[in-house]
């Protein structure tokens, strides 16, 4: 059964989700119909959710595609779904890009296009430039999500490996206006890593994909012919391409906060932005939650402590994990049972890695249950295999898709 403390953490975790529903926050971004047409493309976790939004709001025709992660679409009536894979890209992502190419093709100056773009477009927008196999771009997606890469890193390989990355997409859409409305997944809101910024227009990178690539410990050899991206004239793009977030970890940060508020607590916030290696990052945390707990009467009001940001896991085990899972296994470890702090890590688009798992809940007996269970918390994190850790427990979050993404969402409880 669930106890009042996960219950609170459960309902912030949904406000957070909430406030970055695009059927809450789009419609204040977009603007007036054009003198042309209206086309929308998009790709990413929430883009059939903010389909949705757009078709509420326009009560003219319109017309489009978007992508979106299997079991994410919706049912929209004018603007179609593709599903693709996701975090991996497969053909069906391929063939949907270039359906999306050619429907903003040998468009007028007087048309409007909007570019729905959310966390998860890199691997659903995929058109590997000429030479480069599908097959070569879901093994470096692999090996990049392995090796422990942060996001922007990530990123920037991807974009030199795409023809629709990188503002590229936007490229191709001229002479029409492009509009892109962006749901942030990433520390810093920065549009041109978001998705891979393919309404971005962005100069070569300092960094080639042979950098990066020797960095974090993948052979760059397949790749040595990418390393640089061909040279494109943006300077035309400048005053047809712009850009706004709609939703931001912040701002579902700042919602969760008011409602612990509401409810009494003292919130402390770590920052939207947080970075670094999972079970690094959740011992440290649990060590701070432990020593304002040893510093806090427990006469006071409840503490709260908030964070977000992107996480990664550098794999060296066989297991099922993702950040959050092992941000809380690390987490789990190092409270080691104590009775007052109680922890949510979950990912605010529902899917915590390549699982279809959320996050984790540690409660206050958890290692007492793990250890009756005989589950050896430190052996499951050195295999990376949190996921059936806290399935063991039955302290798995599950939400099902969410239809938005703004990041990891970590809430750590001092009663």
């Amino acid at each position: 059964m669930q106890s009042d403390a996960t219950r609170l953490l459960q309902n912030l975790f949904e406000q957070a989700v909430a406030t970055a529903d695009p059927m809450n926050c789009l419609a204040a971004h977009l603007p007036p119909p054009p003198k042309g047409r209206l086309i929308v493309i998009g790709a990413g976790k929430a883009s059939a959710r903010m389909a949705e939004a757009v078709e509420r709001h326009y009560d003219q025709p319109l017309e489009g595609l978007v992508i979106t992660r299997y079991g994410y679409s919706r049912p929209t009536q004018q603007i179609e779904i593709v599903e693709a894979a996701h975090p991996v890209p497969d053909q069906a992502g391929v063939d949907a890009t270039r359906r999306i190419l050619n429907l903003v093709d040998n468009l007028t100056p007087d048309d409007l296009v909007l570019a729905l773009i959310s966390g998860g477009g890199s691997s659903l927008l995929c058109a590997p430039r000429d030479g480069l196999s599908l097959a070569q771009k879901q093994q470096i997606n692999k090996d990049l999500l392995a090796s422990g890469a942060p996001i922007s890193q990530m990123n920037v390989v991807r974009r030199h490996l795409s023809q629709v990355k990188g503002g590229k997409l936007a490229a191709a859409c001229a002479p029409a206006q492009v509009l892109g409305l962006i749901i942030s997944d990433v520390p810093g809101d920065d549009v041109a890593v978001i998705a891979s910024g393919p309404t971005v227009p962005q100069p070569p990178s300092a960094n080639s994909v042979s950098d990066i690539l020797e960095r974090w410990g993948i052979d760059p050899a397949p790749f040595a012919q990418f390393s640089v991206d061909p040279d494109q004239d943006f300077e035309a793009l400048k005053d047809k391409v712009s850009n706004k977030v709609v939703a931001a970890p912040s701002q579902s940060l700042a919602a969760a906060k008011t409602v612990a508020e509401q409810v009494g607590c003292d919130v402390l916030m770590l920052g939207d932005d947080l970075e670094g290696e999972a079970r690094e990052l959740g011992a440290a945390h649990a060590h701070k939650a432990l020593e304002i707990a040893a510093n806090r009467a427990a006469t006071q009001k409840p503490l709260l402590i908030l964070s977000g940001g992107e996480c990664t896991v550098t794999r060296t085990g066989n297991g099922v994990g993702g950040p959050n899972a092992e941000y809380a296994l690390a987490a789990l470890i190092a409270l080691n049972g104590n009775p007052r702090i109680t922890l949510l890590a979950a990912d605010t688009d529902g899917v915590d890695g390549a699982a279809e798992v959320a996050g984790a809940f540690v409660l206050p007996d958890s290692l007492q249950r793990a250890t009756d269970l005989g589950c050896a918390p430190q052996d499951y994190l050195q295999r990376n295999d949190a996921h059936h850790f806290f399935e063991a427990l039955g302290d798995q979050f599950i939400t099902g898709p969410t239809l938005t993404n703004v990041n990891d969402f970590r809430a750590i409880l001092i009663e």
